[in-house]
């Protein structure tokens, strides 16, 4: 892969489309990634935020973060115990 060229979010296919300079494409599925990283509502929020606002900082983690480790690090839980 070369350069970044572009980093969207697709409605339509509910995934991350990030384009290279070298015409290699990766899709990063959305509603997979949810359901195996995120344990609750908050965790879902912070991601669906990220897919919205920074999907760049979307793929970084999914491609080379850890998810799990960033959602509980980042979102706060209480149960209304």
């Amino acid at each position: 892969m070369k350069c970044l060229i572009s980093c969207t979010y697709n409605m339509d296919t509910c995934c991350v489309e990030l384009k290279f300079s070298d015409g290699s494409m990766i899709d990063i599925d959305t509603i997979a990634v949810e359901n195996e990283a995120a344990k609750n509502m908050y965790q879902r929020s912070e991601l669906d935020y990220l897919i919205y606002n920074d999907p760049v900082g979307y793929a970084d983690l999914i491609l080379n973060g850890d998810p799990e480790n960033y959602l509980k690090t980042v979102t706060e839980y209480k149960p209304l115990d």
